[in-house]
C-alpha cells in the first residue's frame, strides 16, 4: 500500500476524531462539569498505568473490570450462538418449525435488554447468570434470523440436484446450506455481538459487582465526571474492536469476496 493510499484512508477517520473533540471542547467551555479533552488525557493515563491493580473486591482497575465484562458477553454469546444458528437452521429448512416460530421470535425479539433482566434474577437468584441470561436472550435473536434468512434464500435449483442425487440431509448441509448461508449467518453474529456489548454495560449497572456498566455506575456515584468519559471511550473502542474482528473473519470466510 502506497503512501498516498495510506494517508487517504486515515484522512476520514482523523477528520472524524478531530471534530469528535472540538465538540466536546465546545461542550466543556460551555459546561463547567463536563471536563475537557486536555484534562480527560492524563486521568486516562493514571487509569491505564496500572490497570490490573487489586485493592480489594470494591476497588479494582479497568482491566479487571474490561476483562469480566468481555468474560460475561462471550459465556452469553456462546451459548445464544450454540442455540441460535442451529435454530435458524432448522426454522429456515423446515417449513413447519419456521410457521411455529417466526411469531414467537416476534413478539420476544423487540423486548427491552432490561426487561429479561429481573426474570434472570428470579431464574438463577444470582447477579452473574442473571447478566449472562440477558445477554443470551437478547442477542440470540439476529441470529437465528439471519440465518433462517439464508437458508430460505439458497436457490431452489442447488437443492433440487441434492434431491436428484439422493444425498443424505448431512451432505446437503455440508455442501449446500452452510457454504451459502455462511454470509448471512455472520452478519446475525456481528449484530448479535454488538447487541451483547450494549446489553452487558447496561446489565452491570443493575447487578452490580465488577465489569465496565458496574465501574461507571461507580464513578457516577462519585461525580468523577473525567472516569464516566473515560468509561464510555473505552466501552466504544472494546465494541469497535470486537466488531472489527468480526468483519475480518466474515469477510475471510465470505467465498463471494475471495
Amino acid at each position: 500500500m502506497g503512501a498516498r493510499r495510506l494517508a487517504g484512508l486515515c484522512a476520514g477517520p482523523v477528520i472524524g476524531f478531530a471534530l469528535l473533540l472540538l465538540v466536546w471542547k465546545i461542550i466543556s467551555l460551555r459546561i463547567v462539569d463536563i471536563p475537557s479533552p486536555e484534562s480527560t488525557l492524563p486521568a486516562a493515563w493514571e487509569l491505564f498505568k496500572n490497570p490490573f491493580y487489586d485493592n480489594g473486591p470494591n476497588d479494582l482497575g479497568i482491566g479487571w473490570n474490561i476483562l469480566a465484562s468481555l468474560g460475561r458477553v462471550a459465556l452469553g454469546f456462546t451459548l445464544a450462538a450454540a442455540v441460535g444458528i442451529p435454530l435458524g437452521f432448522l426454522i429456515g429448512r423446515v417449513q413447519a418449525l419456521n410457521a411455529v416460530f417466526s411469531p414467537v421470535i416476534s413478539l420476544l425479539r423487540p423486548v427491552s435488554p432490561l426487561a429479561w433482566l429481573p426474570l434472570g434474577l428470579l431464574l438463577f437468584q444470582a447477579a452473574d447468570p442473571a447478566a449472562i441470561w440477558a445477554i443470551f436472550i437478547c442477542s440470540i435473536w439476529p441470529m437465528v434470523i439471519n440465518t433462517a434468512d439464508g437458508v430460505k434464500r439458497v436457490p431452489q435449483d442447488y437443492l433440487n440436484v441434492a434431491r436428484v442425487l439422493n444425498l443424505s440431509e448431512w451432505k446437503v448441509f455440508t455442501r449446500i446450506l452452510l457454504p451459502s448461508v455462511l454470509p448471512y449467518m455472520m452478519t446475525g453474529v456481528r449484530l448479535s455481538i454488538g447487541t451483547a456489548w450494549l446489553v452487558i454495560v447496561a446489565a452491570e449497572m443493575l447487578t452490580g459487582g465488577t465489569g465496565l456498566g458496574f465501574w461507571l455506575w461507580d464513578e457516577w456515584n462519585n461525580l468523577n465526571v473525567q472516569n464516566i468519559l473515560i468509561a464510555v471511550l473505552v466501552i466504544g473502542t472494546v465494541g469497535l474492536l470486537l466488531d472489527l474482528f468480526l468483519l475480518a473473519l466474515a469477510r475471510r470466510l465470505d467465498y463471494r469476496e475471495a
